[in-house]
C-alpha cells in the first residue's frame, strides 16, 4: 500500500520534540535531514569520539513517514503547529523495498585485481580477488574512501605470509582482504560487538580464516602490520596500545583522517614511527609508517 511522507520545518531547537511527537502520534518512521542539503549552506556533522555529540542542524526537515489516509489537520493541531506552517507532502508508492535497496549497491573496484561485490551480483572478473560484502549494521562496505584507501595500502603492502592486526574491525573487510592477499595469521579487533559479530559472519561468508574479538579479548603480542581505519580522535589517544601491538621495523597505516589533520597525527606517531603520507582521496588521508626500533 502507498504511504504519505511529510517534511515539516523545524529550527535546531524544535527538530528533536516534533521527531518524538510524530512518533507518539503514530507516525511508521522519523527521520531528521538538513535542510540546506545540497547547496552551500549544507553542514556535515561527524559523531567523532572525544568531541561533543552532534546535534540536529540550523534548519531542519523532520520526515514522517505516515499512513496514506492520515487526517493531516487534526496531527497538526495535535502537534500545535499552524495549518501554514511549512511543510511539504509526497506520496511514497509500495515497492519491493528489498530489490531497491540491493539495486543501489554495485560492485566496487578498489583496484584492477580487487573487487567488493555483494552477495547478490556476480563478480566483474572472474580473475581479481572478490570481497563478498554486503551493506549491514558495521561500519566498511568499501563505499567509503578510508576503506577503500586501506584496501588499496594494503594491496600494495602485503607481500604474503605477514602478522596483521585490524583494529577498529567494522565490517572485517580489511582483515578479510589481508587473508585474501596472502597474510599469515589476522586478527580483527573492535568496540562494538556488533561488529564482531558481523566481522565474522563475513569471514564466513568470504571462506577464510581470520579471528575477531573484542579488545579486552584479542590475543597479545605483536604484529609486522597493523591497520587501523577509525577518527583522528580515536588514533590519537591510541597510539601507545597501538605502537606497542608492531614488531620493530613492522608497518602501520592510518586511515579515518581528513587531510588538515594528517600533520597532527603524524606527529604524534612519529614518536614510535617513521610517518609519511600515503595517498589522499576526496579530503581524507592514508598514512603509513614504519616502528622504530625503539621509542625516541
Amino acid at each position: 500500500m502507498p504511504w504519505l511522507s511529510l517534511k515539516l520545518a523545524a529550527n535546531q531547537d524544535e527538530a528533536e520534540g516534533l521527531a518524538d511527537a510524530l512518533m507518539d502520534a503514530g507516525a511508521l518512521s522519523v527521520s531528521i535531514e538538513d535542510r540546506d542539503a545540497g547547496t552551500e549552506a549544507e553542514l556535515p556533522q561527524f559523531g567523532e569520539p572525544g568531541l561533543d555529540d552532534p546535534k540536529a542542524w540550523e534548519r531542519n526537515w523532520v520526515v514522517a513517514l505516515l499512513d496514506a489516509d492520515a487526517d493531516l489537520p487534526t496531527l497538526f493541531a495535535r502537534l500545535g503547529l499552524p495549518a501554514d506552517h511549512e511543510h511539504q507532502i509526497e506520496r511514497v508508492e509500495e515497492q519491493d523495498w528489498v530489490r531497491l535497496t540491493q539495486s543501489q549497491f554495485a560492485p566496487i573496484p578498489i583496484s584492477k585485481r580487487l573487487w567488493i561485490v555483494p552477495s547478490w551480483h556476480d563478480a566483474p572478473d572472474p580473475e581479481a580477488i572478490t570481497l563478498v560484502l554486503d551493506p549491514g549494521l558495521a561500519f566498511g562496505t568499501g563505499s567509503h574512501p578510508t576503506t577503500r584507501l586501506c584496501l588499496q595500502w594494503l594491496e600494495a603492502s602485503l607481500h604474503g605470509t605477514e602478522s596483521v592486526l585490524d583494529y577498529g574491525c567494522g565490517s572485517g573487510i580489511l582483515a578479510i582482504a589481508a587473508v585474501k592477499l596472502g597474510a599469515g595469521r589476522v586478527i580483527g579487533v573492535d568496540v562494538d560487538a556488533q561488529a564482531v559479530t558481523a566481522s565474522r559472519d563475513n569471514a564466513e561468508r568470504n571462506r577464510v580464516s581470520a579471528e575477531f574479538s573484542l579488545p579486552d579479548a584479542a590475543p597479545a603480542g605483536q604484529f609486522e602490520v597493523l591497520v587501523a581505519n577509525i577518527l583522528t580522535n580515536p588514533l590519537k589517544a591510541l597510539m601507545p596500545l597501538l605502537a606497542a601491538r608492531v614488531t620493530p621495523g613492522g608497518r602501520i597505516a592510518l586511515s579515518g583522517i581528513l587531510a588538515e589533520q594528517a600533520e597532527e597525527v603524524m606527529a604524534i606517531y612519529g614518536q614510535a614511527f617513521t610517518m609519511r603520507l600515503w595517498k589522499t582521496e576526496e579530503g581524507w588521508v592514508c598514512l603509513e609508517g614504519r616502528r622504530l626500533a625503539s621509542d625516541t
